[in-house]
């Protein structure tokens, strides 16, 4: 009786801790981790969520014209968003586009720097595909094309886009752009913060963003990616506005374990293939200072078995003994590194 006195009593102080965690934060049931795919439920729950919608949705455009600090141009809502030709704010910042990435071709292929921007960076629910190799940007289109790439949660719209992008592109098309990003540096572009609490977000496009007001929540077990000016990336597209990247406490260390040491046998260093300093070797990309939310989501497909291919069946084995605590505490330490 004194033994359940004592576990009803512990079950009483430690329930206002779990219930203040929002529920995709509980433990590791090996489902893809929401928070990394753009949701906030997991895969198959009730979710209070609303439907993804299309992800070149017509905008709602009063016909204002825009304007962004160190821009000469100005642009309406519609024509930023324009899938066959988006606004292009700040030319100078990177070498003359391609047709395929300024362009597109219509109607199967949208512009590149639609969702990837002109030079190259990308936001969380995409890619920051500048600096990739060459041959790794064709490769991963092919995987892409030939249905080796997929994504583990189902409903991450953007994925099947790209799959059906990549199976109408020539190969003349996707060399064009694998030169184009290819030729560009990845820059510093997401400041990584550790904390205990983040600002309480919904989700727009894929994407965290913060609700008005100076309210918080715990973080849990979660990667919260948002923009540092919610206006300049949501609306207007800015591509000189980056990102903040909240982790949990105490991650970036243990990360940096697994990434720089394997965490006592538990992975290969990072270091062996992507070289020591992250940035990259021959082929293998560079994946320091890159988007946590997109390094774990390919950390995760790899290790379900989503995203497959000739040099990812290299990475299987690195993965397979992880955590999706460990994937992430990889992700926020990779994603502080300096590119």
């Amino acid at each position: 009786m004194r033994v359940f006195i004592r576990i009803f009593v512990l079950a009483l102080l430690f329930f206002p801790v779990i219930a203040g965690i929002p529920a995709q934060q509980g433990k590791d049931t090996g489902a893809p981790p929401p928070w990394a795919y753009g949701f906030t439920s997991p895969t198959g729950a009730a979710t209070s969520d609303p439907p993804p919608p299309p992800l070149f949705s017509p905008v709602r455009d009063d016909g204002t014209i825009r304007h962004l600090p160190g821009s000469n141009f100005s642009f309406t809502r519609t024509q930023i968003q324009n899938s066959f030709g988006p606004a292009d704010w700040y030319p100078a910042d990177h070498p003359q586009m391609p047709e395929i990435v300024a362009h597109g071709r219509q109607p199967d292929v949208r512009a590149c720097s639609l969702c990837h921007y002109p030079n190259g960076k990308g936001r969380p629910e995409n890619a920051g595909i500048a600096g990739l190799p060459y041959s790794y940007f064709v490769h991963t289109m092919n995987d892409f094309k030939n249905g080796a790439r997929k994504s583990s949660d189902e409903r991450k719209p953007n994925t099947y886009f790209m799959i059906g992008f990549a199976k109408a592109m020539s190969d003349e098309e996707i060399a064009a752009a694998a030169r184009y990003f290819s030729s560009m540096k990845w820059t510093p572009w997401i400041k990584v913060i550790e904390t205990s609490t983040v600002p309480k977000t919904y989700i727009g496009g894929g994407m965290f963003l913060r609700r008005e007001g100076n309210e918080t929540e715990p973080i849990g077990q979660r990667i919260i990616e948002t923009p540092v000016n919610t206006e300049a990336t949501e609306i207007l597209r800015d591509s000189r506005s980056g990102f903040i990247a909240y982790v949990p406490m105490g991650s970036l260390k243990k990360g940096e374990d697994l990434v720089e040491k394997g965490g006592t046998g538990k992975t290969t260093r990072c270091g062996v293939c992507h070289g020591e300093d992250l940035k990259g070797l021959g082929p293998v990309p560079g994946i320091a200072g890159r988007s946590p939310s997109y390094l774990m989501r390919q950390l995760v497909d790899i290790q379900q078995g989503s995203r497959n291919g000739e040099w990812t069946s290299l990475m299987k084995p690195v993965v397979s003994k992880l955590t999706s605590d460990d994937l992430l505490a990889v992700a926020a330490y990779l994603a502080s590194r300096e590119p």
